[in-house]
Formats: C-alpha cells, structure tokens, sequence
C-alpha cells in the first residue's frame, strides 16, 4: 500500500499583453484569460520512504529557473523530507501559456525579456500544490494500465512522415497512413480508494498546438481540457479535488491536426472559435480514452520507488561506437539552430517566408564553405568538428558562439525581424554577453514506481526517437525481475529543442532543425540514460554519479538587464515552431 496525495493550484499571471511561449512569435499574445492554467501535483510514498512528486503545469516547458527555485522554496519549507532528485515538473506543452520564465535569454525573445513577476506566480503554485498533495497523502492503491486508441479516431497524425519513413525499424507510412506512424497508446498510472478511481496520470505524446498563433489569450489547449474534463466527470462521482494529470509521451512529431493531402486547406478552415472548439474535442478524446482504461484498478502494483537525477552538457560528448554506426570521433557540438527551425512546421505553425529561408540556406552553404576552406587557419579544426557533429544542418544561429550565419548577432540588421531587433538591443546594452542563448546542460532523470520505470527526458523526442531511447533503458533495467515496465514522459525538468533520430535528422524538416547538439544527440541521450540506468539498478549506497553538475549561474547584473520592467511591445514579426 501507497500513501498518496494530490492537489491543483492556478498559476495567477495576468495577461498583460506579453508574448506566449511557443510559436516564437512577435505577435502572439494574451490579452485575456479564455481558461485557468494550474499546477498539478501528485505525492507518492511507499512506506517510509522520501515521497516521490510529480507536478505537472499547463505550460509551453520547463526552465531550469523554475526546477531550481521551486527546488530552493521546497527544501526550505520541508527540509530533509524533499529529496530533489525524486521531483518531476512536466509540462503539457501548450502554446497558449506565458513566456518569459527561463533564465536563458533565446527562448525569452519573444516576450520580450525575462518577467519575474510570471516565475514567480509559477513557483507559487508549483510549492503550494506539492505541499498540499504531501500534507492530504492517505492510503491509495496504484494501478498502471494502457489502452489504445483505435486507428479512426482524429486524435494524432505525425507532421514529419518523410524524416519518419527514413527510420529502417519502421513500415514506411503513405501521405493518407500519417495518423498511424506515432505511438497511439495512451499510459496511464491510476490511484484508488476502495476500488475507487481518485486521481491520475496520462501519458500520451500530441502536440499541443489545436490553438494556433493567431488567438491571443491563455489557454490550456487539448491537454488542460483533458485535465478539466476528467476532474469534472469524478467530482459527479462525489469526489472532492481529484487530480488528472495529462503528461506527454513521444510528441516530438506528432500534430493534433491532419497531416496529408490538402492538409493546409484543411487546417485554414478551423479558425477562430473553432480552434478552442477542436482543442476541447481532443482533450475529450484522451479523456475518454483515460477513463475507459482506469474505471477498475485491475493492474495493482506494489513495490519501492526510487530516483535517479544527473545533469550534463550536452554540448560536448563523445558519442561510443555502440550509438555512432561504427563512425570513430563522433561528437556532440554546441547548440546550433538550422534553417529548418527558422522555417517553422507545417499546419502547426509557419515561420519566415520561404524567400528568407532559402537565402538562410545559401548563406549558411556559403559560410560553411568558407570556413573550411583553408586547413590552415586557426579555426579550422574548431569547425571541422562543429560540421561533422551538426551534418547536413544548415546552421544559421551559433546558439553557443552567438552568431547568424558566421556573424556576431549585433551585426545582423533588426529591420529584418523585430527579434533579431531585441536580440541586438540586448547585446548593447550588455544582457547577454556572459549568459547562454539556450541550455546545454539539462537534466536527465529515471524513475522506479514498483514494476514500472519512468524515463523523463527534457526535450521534445519524436516517436521513434522515444522508442530507442525505451530500449536503451529496457535492456538494462530486465536485468532487475521485479521490473516489467519502462514508459517515456517528454518536457520533463527543463528544455532542449528537439530530439530527433540520426536518419530523421538527414531530413532536415522543423524537428532536425531544431535538434540544436547535431546529428548525435539521440546517441548521447541513450548513451547518458544507458548510463544511468546501470546505476538504478545498483544498491544506493553503492551508487556512484554526478550528483553536482548543474548549469553554470546566470550573471544577476546580465539578467537585471533583459528583465522586462512592462515595457511591452507590440511590433509584428516573422516566427515560428512547434
């Protein structure tokens, strides 16, 4: 038997006009709140053991300033009971919620800047929820179950089935089977009280992009209405605050809208009220599906629970022959975004104009042609190294380097787009010289719920990826009898771009474009979670791991000075992602 808590909390940020995280749009902001955004937290402990906590938030991710300072405020309100290491924040991924929240300074463009008043409205409710699910924890059967959905429900289609079909484990998919290349099984941990359904936890892999980047109000999308569908449906049932988490899975791929033939056409004609419409009718569809599978408990589970975390750099690993198909020196390099990232995804959400991507390309070709022209230049070998780790990408912004397209980033004219614009203004001004554009150092972390392991990645991991990486840890964690099970939670702890598969990367769609470490970085996540689930499997007090490494301090004069203070801005521009 478990004793298990949950509870919910708003997260109270007031739109003001700010930029939503996302889409990576100038003009895609809220005005106005069309649903609450909450902080949901479940505690889990087994015996006397150091509970385990998962709290997830209807945000766009992740960032390490909310992971370490929601960290700091737990272990001061509830010292050695908190264990950092056994806390999972995860979040729906919803293109609808605020920005401003990360320490570092790309993903804050938009906004503009870094708002303090939104993370600490987050922390808040990230502290005040887990508190509460410790405090009201009582006797709970766990049950863990997945379920199916069937192949005609309109619930998931992959965006990207050409880089998909490049994977030799898959049957290659056509234009009309796109709805059949991702994982449609939905898994899901239930908690019970006299054979009662009280609370749960979905795991199922969709973008949560039903809402476009035209509406300007904060909103949950498909996955919050899931969430509040449910709560509904067991508060008719006489319960009181249930809690239904509705987590991602293998999303890196997969849009909630239809991908095929005529598919823009298809997509231009949900607008408007519809889009909140077709967000709601896919949170139903998981909700259905979730409450099907979870209306008995008839998979108990008992056992320990146990947490592994470690941090590492992604930006520099050596990548073993196991992961590198045999390829001597294969590395890693610094985060690096190619032209694809610029051009946005299909349906989900466009970036610039194709007439700026296609220059992106022939500058970026010119470039990297230049730079290896010479073999004896100083640094050639620094970029031999930087195009062999990132291949066909055409790299156009040196995230680590700060440089578009070979040159420092101040130099590139705002005129273009009112991102490039902010950026520029907070190079002269001294915001970012000593502070990262993006993480290079994130966390990786396994979880142990009895029967069950839980892999919880930090990025955006395409279907297949997300298979691999399963695999990896499988054949490890087999050699433990008692372990039956290894699931995937994505945009778990902190964010890294895209996580796609070396033969999915050769494609160069959005998802490659935006797998900032180069064409290794699926091998080095397996490699790292390899790595440590060698560990898991040890006794703990024979353990021996990182448990140090973290990211480097943001410099607080830097941070102070790309902190937007309301000065919000109303400018239009090009931008895109998913």
């Amino acid at each position: 038997m478990y004793k298990v808590g949950w509870d919910k909390q708003e997260i109270h940020i007031i739109p003001k006009g700010y930029a939503m995280f996302g889409y990576g749009m100038w003009t895609h902001r809220a005005d106005k709140k069309r649903t609450a955004l909450y902080a949901r937290s479940i505690s889990i402990q087994h015996y006397l053991s150091t509970p385990l906590i998962f709290c997830c938030l209807d945000f766009g991710c992740i960032t390490h300033a909310m992971r370490s300072e929601a960290i700091k405020q737990l272990q001061q309100r509830l010292g050695s009971s908190f264990q950092e290491q056994q806390l999972v924040l995860m979040a729906t991924h919803t293109h609808s919620g605020p920005g401003g929240c990360g320490y570092e300074a790309l993903y804050n463009m938009p906004t503009p800047g870094f708002i303090p008043e939104h993370l600490d409205a987050v922390i808040q409710a990230i502290v005040e929820s887990i508190c509460n699910a410790l405090q009201h924890a009582e006797d709970t059967e766990i049950s863990i179950t997945s379920i199916q959905f069937d192949d005609i429900t309109p619930i998931a289609w992959n965006r990207s089935i050409k880089a998909y079909n490049r994977n030799p484990e898959v049957l290659p998919r056509t234009e009309q089977e796109t709805h059949l290349a991702l994982n449609r099984r939905m898994q899901l941990i239930g908690f019970y009280r006299q054979n009662q359904l009280q609370s749960f936890i979905s795991f199922f892999g969709v973008h949560a992009t039903c809402l476009g980047n035209t509406l300007n109000a904060y909103d949950g999308d498909n996955k919050g209405y899931a969430a509040t569908l449910s709560e509904e449906f067991l508060k008719q049932k006489g319960l009181i605050n249930p809690v239904a988490i509705f987590a991602q899975a293998t999303a890196g791929d997969v849009s909630p809208h239809f991908h095929g033939h005529k598919q823009q056409k298809i997509r231009d004609q949900i607008q408007g009220e519809q889009e909140y419409q077709y967000a709601q009718q896919n949170g139903r569809y998981q909700s259905e599906l979730a409450l099907q599978a979870l209306s008995q408990p008839l998979n108990r589970i008992e056992g320990e629970i146990d947490a592994l975390c470690t941090y590492v750099d992604l930006s520099n690993i050596e990548i073993p022959a196991e992961f590198s198909k045999g390829i001597v020196d294969a590395r890693t390099s610094q985060p690096c975004h190619g032209q694809a990232f610029f051009a946005g995804t299909p349906v989900d959400g466009h970036g610039a104009p194709k007439v700026f991507t296609h220059g992106m390309s022939i500058l970026a070709q010119w470039v990297r042609k230049k730079r290896l022209a010479n073999p004896d230049s100083p640094q050639y070998a620094k970029y031999q190294a930087l195009y062999a780790s990132q291949g066909v990408k055409n790299i156009v912004m040196e995230a680590g380097d700060k440089k578009i397209l070979g040159q420092n980033v101040d130099v590139i004219p705002g005129i273009f787009d009112p991102l490039i614009g902010e950026m520029n203004k907070q190079i002269k001004a001294g915001a970012i010289q000593d502070s990262p554009l993006v993480p290079s150092v994130v966390p990786l972390q396994l979880i142990q719920l009895g029967p069950l392991v839980l892999v919880c990645c930090p990025g955006e991991i395409t279907t297949i990826a997300g298979q691999r990486v399963m695999k990896t840890v499988q054949k490890i964690v087999a050699l433990n009898p008692n372990i039956k099970d290894v699931w995937l939670s994505s945009y778990c702890n902190d964010y890294m771009g895209y996580i796609t598969t070396f033969e999915e990367y050769q494609q160069q769609a959005y998802e490659g474009g935006h797998t900032l470490f180069g064409q290794w970085t699926l091998s080095a996540v397996q490699f790292k979670f390899q790595q440590l689930a060698q560990q898991l499997c040890i006794a703990k007090d024979l353990r021996e791991y990182d448990q140090s490494t973290r990211p480097k301090p943001i410099p607080k004069q830097e941070l102070a000075k790309r902190t937007n203070h309301g000065n919000v801005k109303t400018a239009a521009s090009q931008g895109g992602g998913g």
